[in-house]
């Protein structure tokens, strides 16, 4: 059973760099046939998907974040990782790392607050 786990900084300070780290276990992110996405929440608004990675390392970033955004990956601990440039305080938001058939997403993280405060 695959199981996927944020983790990083909960505050992050107006213009600086988010940078959050997904750790899969149960699968490979290498080899596995799903895709690893990095969805968001903002509070009181509904789910944004912000990008995916694929097991040869490929790219995909949503048209809106796709400036500020970078997802990247460690293969030896099985981790993908996302960064967002230039945060403002509309970036706060429970963040999510998922695993993906197509547009269905399958599995979640439990998700992590981050929230973007001076």
């Amino acid at each position: 059973q695959v199981q996927l786990q944020e983790s990083g900084p909960g505050l992050v300070k107006p213009s600086q760099t988010l940078s959050l780290t997904c750790t899969v276990s149960g699968d490979s992110i290498t080899t596995s046939y799903y895709t690893w996405s990095w969805i968001r929440q903002p509070p009181g608004k509904g789910l944004e998907w912000m990008g995916v990675i694929v097991k040869d390392g490929s790219t995909y970033y949503s048209p809106s974040l796709k400036s500020r955004t970078s997802i990247s990956r460690d293969t030896s601990k099985n981790q993908f990782s996302l960064q967002l440039s230039s945060v403002t305080p509309e970036d706060t938001a429970v963040y999510y790392c998922a695993r993906a058939e197509g547009v269905r997403t399958l599995d979640w993280g439990q998700g992590t607050q981050v929230t973007v405060s001076s």
